[in-house]
Parts: structure tokens; sequence; C-alpha cells
């Protein structure tokens, strides 16, 4: 066995290379075991376990940094530092994050929970290092998906004219989580399969000689390979003309191509780009032929309960699209994780994944729309976030009708801060012109689908939460609220899903469910001001949430009574969505004990 629960790049350093081969057969069944048990991300980490073991064979962390991007292939990063004995604590509760964490180790040099950040972070790492005198090397590690994203190219156009330690590792598996589409794939495709390369034999054995001690003994080593070095520069590419040397591209799996780029890269000592090719699943079968599926793991121990909102909501728009041929699904590189791989298949014309470029996907949802088509962008809450400048100005402004299905909203369980869809209401509620629906199961989803797709002006926002419903209204008929009454002296005022937990409340508290959260309806006020207690418990971030506009509302028409807040303050940490609930107070037993704390002060 040559994985060790304590192990360390030192370690790993000292071994030969038929042991680092053997290595990564063990890790890869480690990563297996841990994900299929604790839920995760397996294809990708499958892909990079010898990039990773590579890596800490040619640099030194925590002197030189890796910043990984999406973080959801750092698992063998972990396993290296220290942290193999804690892999079966991943992703649970007061256990490892399922993406590097600064605190949680010096290795983890950047956090990297949302995709196309890497090359930014690194280069200012890199030129905050040289300005301390820091020679060491700063490593981003980008996938091809990732690299489709606009901030990557804002990040290399400033990283190439650096003069810093920066190697940008571009991993190319063809795939985000949804195949790679575009014209960035198509070139990287058409450059691995473009032979048409040029040795470096006559620059590596100039830097290699320059080297002092190692040089020139490492550079007859490599005379003596059948291919000095087994990569090359493929001259005149778009990397190139950004300012980088390019290296590859490189058999990802091999190990002593790996090890050799990485070297000449470190020794170079001015930005590179190393481009492998990789498999992603690698090792592990199921992974391989679908590593869409293979892409995020529930934990084992989690068992659903009916259909979950994203393909309640791709069923939806799927039968919606049937009788209207203007409707069109918009998604950035998650067609299977918003449910929309039906529509797809039915309807390719009419289906777009612009790829990670959520930026570009509201933009050219505006531009469908100014030609009367009726574009539903399908997006989870936490990518969202990156588009608000496009939803304000491209948007609302000219009043442009576009329906964002913001999937994710509310607690995410185990993938942590990086993904609670915590902050879209905040956000959303900020732009002029806006609806914003929030249903609590399948039944509300499909006719707010309808009814922001159909009755509404300007952005329509329809937000449901990841999993499954609670419970089912078998609502057959929109409306903006639900009130269940019984003349009681407090009312529970709520949304979404965890209007559920509400209705188990209702002994104690009348309940009022908003369907439409946003504007607030008229009669929502009307109702609240016939109560002297109010407990607004809501699913999101308290500062400008539903909840604060609601009392600041109810405070101008003249309400006398008392109104209290439950929500979310700041970031949550990873654990189940049902811990996460009740340690906010968001579940059943957690109404009661905010109700009945504030009755127990009042006695």
């Amino acid at each position: 066995m040559i994985l060790k629960n304590d192990m360390s790049a030192g370690y790993l350093k000292s071994l030969s290379a038929d042991d680092r081969r053997k290595l990564c057969s063990e890790i890869r069944h480690l990563l297996v075991k841990t994900v299929t048990d604790n839920g995760g991300h397996l294809a990708s980490n499958l892909g990079t376990v010898e990039l990773t073991v590579a890596m800490h064979t040619v640099f030194d962390t925590p002197k030189d940094k890796f910043v990984f991007d999406v973080g959801h292939q750092a698992y063998t990063h972990k396993i290296i530092t220290g942290r193999a004995g804690k892999m079966n604590t991943l992703r649970c509760e007061g256990g490892l994050s399922g993406f590097p964490k600064s605190e949680e180790s010096p290795h983890d040099a950047f956090l990297g929970g949302h995709s196309s950040i890497s090359i930014s972070a690194a280069l200012g790492i890199a030129e905050a290092m040289k300005l301390k005198g820091d020679n060491h090397s700063v490593v981003a590690v980008i996938g091809d998906g990732a690299l489709t994203g606009g901030e990557a190219y804002e990040g290399l156009n400033n990283a190439g004219k650096s003069n810093t330690n920066l190697i940008v590792v571009l991993n190319d598996n063809e795939m985000s989580i949804s195949k790679n589409t575009g014209a960035l794939a198509l070139y990287l495709a058409q450059i691995r399969s473009t032979r048409k390369y040029y040795t470096t034999k006559t620059s590596v054995k100039n830097i290699l000689d320059k080297t002092p001690l190692i040089g020139k003994s490492l550079g007859k080593a490599a005379k003596d390979t059948k291919q000095l070095i087994k990569f090359a520069i493929y001259h005149s590419n778009l990397f190139e003309n950004f300012g980088f040397k390019y290296l590859g591209p490189i058999d990802g799996h091999n190990l002593d191509e790996l090890i050799e780029a990485l070297m000449v890269a470190k020794m170079m000592n001015k930005p590179c780009l190393v481009h492998i090719y990789t498999k992603k699943g690698k090792g592990y079968k199921p992974a391989e032929e679908n590593s869409g599926e293979y892409h995020g793991l529930s934990p084992r121990s989690q068992t659903g309960s009916g259909v979950s909102f994203s393909d309640s909501f791709g069923s939806a728009l799927l039968s919606l699209a049937q009788k209207d041929d203007r409707i069109c699904a918009v998604t950035a590189a998650m067609k299977y994780g918003t449910g929309l791989q039906h529509f797809a298949k039915a309807y390719p014309d009419r289906f777009f994944d612009v790829g990670i470029a959520e930026e570009h996907a509201v933009t050219f949802c505006a531009g469908l729309a100014s030609q009367g088509l009726l574009p539903v962008f399908a997006v989870y809450s936490s990518f969202l976030q990156r588009a608000y400048d496009q939803i304000l100005h491209d948007c609302a402004i000219e009043n442009r009708h576009i329906v964002l299905a913001v999937d994710r909203a509310g607690f995410v369980g185990e993938d942590g801060e990086t993904h609670h869809g915590l902050f879209d209401v905040p956000m959303l509620t900020t732009v002029p012109g806006i609806t914003v629906y929030s249903p609590s199961d399948a039944s509300e989803l499909s006719l707010c689908l309808e009814k922001a797709l159909y009755r509404d002006n300007g952005v329509s926002v329809v937000r449901y939460p990841r999993g499954s419903e609670y419970y089912n209204s078998a609502m057959t008929e929109y409306s903006s609220y639900k009130f269940s009454g019984k003349h009681k002296d407090k009312l529970i005022f709520t949304y979404g899903r965890i209007s559920a937990f509400a209705y188990q409340t209702s002994d104690i508290a009348d309940v009022l469910q908003a369907v439409k959260v946003f504007p607030i309806e008229k009669d929502i006020i009307d109702i609240c001001k016939q109560y002297n207690e109010i407990y607004c418990f809501e699913e999101g971030e308290k500062n400008g949430g539903i909840g604060e506009k609601l009392c600041s509302a109810l405070y101008m028409s003249g309400y006398k009574g008392s109104f209290h807040i439950t929500a979310v303050d700041g970031f949550v940490r990873h654990a189940t969505s049902a811990s996460q609930l009740s340690k906010a107070n968001l579940d059943s037993d957690g109404m009661r004990r905010v109700i009945g704390g504030h009755n127990a002060k009042q006695a």
C-alpha cells in the first residue's frame, strides 16, 4: 500500500516512478469509495489524478501555490497534502470541504467554488510574490469548460504580459459538466488533432544548460529519451498571442510526460501554458462512459422523495414549448443539472448551451426577446450572481421580457458556501420592474412558469430549490399567495419549500404563503395588518430579503404590531440541507422554537 493516511508531498517525491503510478491507482480507489459514500464530484477528480501527482512531484506547496479552477478537481490535492485520513469526512458537517479552502490547509492557496477565476487569482498571487521577492511558482489549473468563461480571457490577457512565474495548466477533457460547445471547443480539438508542432530541443537545452548543478545532467537525460521532452510548442496559437509560452498538448495520464513538461515550465520563469488532454472519469468505467452523470453524486445515504424541482421545471418548459415555438431554452453548461436535456433533444434549434458564460447568456436572452421570442435561462442561483449588470442594463432598462429559471435557490447542502442560493432575492429585487416567483412544489412551479412567460413584462424570475418537494399542494390554478387562517393572533409569513414546515406549525399560528414574492401584493400587506404578531421565515439572506421589505411596507402603512424575521445571516458551511435548515430555525421544529421563545419572553 503506497497511499498513507498522513501522506505528504515530501513522501510522494521520495517514491519511484513505478510507485507513483501505483499511488495513482490507489488514489482512484479512494476517490470512488469516498464520493460514492459521501457524494461529491467524481468524474472531474478521476481525470486529474496524474496531473496532481505530477504537480506535487515538481513543485513544493505551500511555498509554490496551486489555484484550482473549479475546485471540484482538487480532491487528489487534499489526499496528497495530509488529508487522506480525513477523506471519509469529505462534505460532511464539520469535515473536509468539497473545495479548496485556505482555512482548511495552508496548501490551499485560494477558494475555488465557481468557474473561470483561477488565472485572475493566480496572477494576483504571482504579482504579490514578485513584489515580495519570492521566486516560487504559481500554478493555475483550469479546464477547457471553465475557459469558456469571460473572466478566464481577462486573466489570460493580463497574465501573458506580466513577466511572473505563472503557469497555467489547461486540462482539456472536452467537457465541463455538459459537453463543451462553441468555437473554443473546435479550436482545442484542432490543436489536439493537428500534430504540426516544432520541437523545443534548442530552447530546452539552453534553459537546462543554464541551470546550475543539475542542468547539464538533466539535459543529457532528456536527450536520451526517444523524443526530447514529449511536448512541443505549437507555432501561432491563441495562447501564444496572449503572450504565453505554449507547451503541449500532452497526455494528461502519462506521469513521465507531465513531470517533464512541468519541470520545463517551472524553469522558464515567465508565463507559460501547459496544455494537457485527459479523460474525465479516468479509471472508473461507469464515470468514463457517462461523465455527465458522474460529475456530481449525491451521498449514498440520501434518499429522494419524488421528482426533483429541476426535472419538474424541465418537463413543464417542454410541455409549454410544444404549444409555442417562440419559447427558447438557454443554459450555461448545465443542460443536465437544470433538467433541460429533454428540451434539447426535442427542440435542438431552440436550445442554446452557451458554455460557462452567464453574462453572455442573459444578454443573449435579451437579444432573443428583442425579436419577439420567449427565452428562458435556466441557471443555478449562485452562478446567476455573475450576471447582475446584464440583468439591470441589458434587460430591465428596455423592459426586455426574459424568464430566469433560478435553480438551487436556498440551501444546497454539502456544496457549502460557494453554492448556496441565498443571495438571489436581495440581489434581484433591486432591479426595477422585476417579478419574482418562489413556488413551494412542482404544481406551483408549473403554474408560475406559465405565468412568468405569458402574463408579465420585463424580467420574470421563477426560483426553486435543489432536490424534491417537501409536500404537494396540488395547486391547479395560479394564485399569488395562499392563506390558511383560523383567527389566531399569530401569523407565519413565508415562501418557497419551507412553506411545508409552516403548514405543519399551523396549530399555533396562521400561515400566509407568498407564491409571487416580489413585488409584494397589497393583499398580503392587508392580511398581515390584521395580526399583532408576525413571524417571517425566509430561506435566504436576511439583509435585503423579502422579510425586511415586508416589514418596511407594513411600517409605512402604519402597522403597530410586532414583526420577527428568521432568515440567514452570512455564509453557511457545508452540511446536509436538513441540518442547515434546522440550525437556521427554518424547519417546523425551528419555527416552533422561535414562536415559543418569543411567547416565553412576553410571559
